[in-house]
């Protein structure tokens, strides 16, 4: 019985052509060919103002922080059911982290509860869209719009993503993707930055060149570049834009090849749902997904956990679960604190179950996955 994996990163032949390719340019340190490809891909497919290609999201959103001036004392809300790197990166500049409840249907941060957490010290709100399915982005923007408060998208699992026709990491003033090779599209590790305010811009690039105006020399802007301001190494390798590049280029048929994994999971649980031995993600009017992550909730952390156990230790089917709310985490209580009461967090992210899916995912693996799990919920759930 072969396992089934939760994921496995995509490889296209013609990547591997790229990388080739790019190696024979003899220009493999960044910003050469194939990140000016990817980025203006990006720019022009998504509409963002300014897209930089970085080694991760995490450093997507450190650039972000630092864009955005954060320092000691300054407080950035956010919700705790996040990856790590989401407060890391604003945390390692001095900031204290304020986690608000998420809504339990979505997942994401609870509007309503952002204002109430806003105060003197609130230089930034961090939005999370998890499973690449939107926020509220009209109210949130609207509330920090009301408070001069910037919004950075961390649209990590959102690629490809929109809320009300626009896409993610398009809507605040800074939005940040990863291409980690966990996400739809990937380069292994690599991210992007995207500037959504053109203010941000001239600088954004000068964090990017490790502190430099290197860009401006690049573009023929001054004769000679010199150090200006503090930055790091966030240009990704060109083998990795080179390898990300030929799936942008097929970018459609690898979002609907996922989506039609995701619309077989939801038509094979649905009839769960009513006899409440499931909850199924909700997918809000106003958006189109991307079929990131299929998702379920069973009734408790126990059955959880005995569900887990039969699918994968017994059966060897990839399903797993996901983040630790931050709040709880030893770091966490360092850095952040918890505004309210945590009346979902913990408790729904404890029930969360996530289903193998992955491009080219093929349809026997995709029966055996539902015979198995679909029996088990009959008896178990």
């Amino acid at each position: 019985m072969e396992p089934i994996p939760f994921n496995k990163a995509i490889c296209l032949e013609d990547s591997m052509k790229c990388v080739e390719d790019a190696i024979r340019d003899n220009r493999l340190s960044g910003n050469g060919r194939y990140t000016k490809l990817c980025s203006e891909w990006l720019e022009d497919r998504f509409g963002a103002k300014k897209v930089l290609m970085t080694t991760s999201c995490t450093a997507a959103l450190e650039m972000a922080a630092m864009l955005l001036g954060i320092k000691e004392g300054d407080e950035v809300i956010m919700p705790s059911y996040t990856f790590v790197t989401t407060a890391s990166a604003f945390a390692r500049q001095g900031a204290k982290i304020v986690f608000v409840d998420v809504k339990p249907r979505t997942m994401n941060i609870d509007e309503k509860l952002i204002a109430e957490a806003i105060t003197e010290k609130t230089k930034a709100i961090v939005v999370v869209h998890y499973a690449g399915i939107a926020c509220n982005m009209d109210e949130i923007m609207e509330i920090a719009n009301a408070h001069n408060i910037p919004v950075v998208e961390d649209a990590a699992q959102g690629v490809m993503s929109t809320y009300k026709g626009r896409y993610l990491g398009t809507i605040g003033a800074i939005g940040c993707y990863s291409f980690h090779d966990t996400k739809n599209y990937t380069m292994g590790e690599g991210g992007a930055l995207l500037i959504n305010d053109e203010k941000y811009i001239e600088h954004a690039e000068i964090i990017w060149e490790k502190g430099t105006d290197r860009s401006k020399f690049f573009r023929g802007e001054i004769d000679k570049y010199s150090w200006v301001d503090l930055g790091s190494s966030y240009l990704p390798s060109e083998l990795n834009v080179a390898f990300l590049w030929p799936q942008l280029k097929c970018a459609d048929e690898i979002n609907d090849n996922r989506k039609a994994t995701w619309n077989r999971y939801y038509r094979a649980f649905a009839p769960f749902v009513e006899s409440g031995k499931v909850e199924l993600p909700m997918v809000p009017d106003d958006c189109e997904h991307n079929a990131h992550m299929f998702w379920l909730k069973l009734k408790n952390l126990e059955t959880r956990s005995a569900f887990l156990e039969y699918m994968r230790d017994m059966n060897r089917v990839g399903c797993v679960f996901h983040f630790v709310p931050l709040h709880s985490s030893k770091a966490g209580m360092k850095y952040g604190r918890f505004f309210g009461e945590d009346v979902y967090t913990t408790s729904e992210s404890e029930r969360i179950v996530r289903f193998p899916l992955f491009y080219g995912i093929t349809d026997e693996q995709v029966n055996r996955v539902l015979t198995l799990a679909v029996e088990w919920i009959k008896e178990n759930a």
